[in-house]
């Protein structure tokens, strides 16, 4: 883990990372497969272990070299800060690069507004921001595909009461992020 330059914005409460994970409704994956890098925006359910996150940079900066920290993200006997449950169509460039490439980067934001100054290099962004890496598996067994869809409807859709016919499950690519390497940062306007 590289330590964040500017170490102040830096979230490191775990209930914070859960509120602002839990405010998002968009991800944003990134990968890369024979054409080059892409980003790709996706609606998500997730599982989050405050105790995990607490734990991660003590994991990180010396106690296991990173490489072996995502080995065992993707033994589902280790645990993860966050695992980030999606959905897709089964074919295409995206379901291709997850099967052949299971490392991804994932981002999200809460846009706060306009930080304003006294001159142009002085404007900025207000936000908060959740970045991280990690190994994306997809899911095969249908009952763990019908709890990673009901996760993201949950998330996304909280009050619905939609339910899930087997033909759409067994249709649709499900896939969990285990994210191994999860930072939060935040920026708000001075006062």
């Amino acid at each position: 883990m590289v330590p964040m330059r500017r170490s102040h914005r830096e979230i490191t409460d775990p209930t914070q990372m859960k509120d602002l994970i839990d405010s998002c409704t968009c991800v944003r994956v990134g990968a890369c497969d024979s054409n080059g890098p892409f980003v790709v925006p996706m609606s998500f359910g997730y599982e989050w272990s405050s105790l995990e996150f607490a734990t991660l940079r003590d994991r990180l900066e010396g106690i296991k070299p990173k490489s072996q920290v995502a080995q065992e993200a993707e033994s589902s006997e280790h645990p993860v800060p966050l695992r980030l449950y999606l959905h897709s169509a089964t074919q295409g460039r995206k379901a291709a690069c997850f099967d052949q490439s299971p490392r991804v980067a994932i981002e999200m934001d809460q846009e706060l507004g306009v930080i304003e100054g006294p001159y142009a290099c002085s404007y900025s962004y207000s936000y908060r921001s959740v970045m991280g890496s990690g190994t994306i598996v997809p899911l095969e067994d249908y009952a763990q595909k019908l709890r990673a869809l009901e996760l993201i409807m949950q998330h996304m859709a909280p009050d619905a009461r939609v339910p899930f016919q087997k033909e759409a499950v067994d249709r649709v690519r499900v896939y969990r992020i285990d994210v191994d390497d999860v930072t939060g940062k935040e920026r708000f306007p001075k006062e």
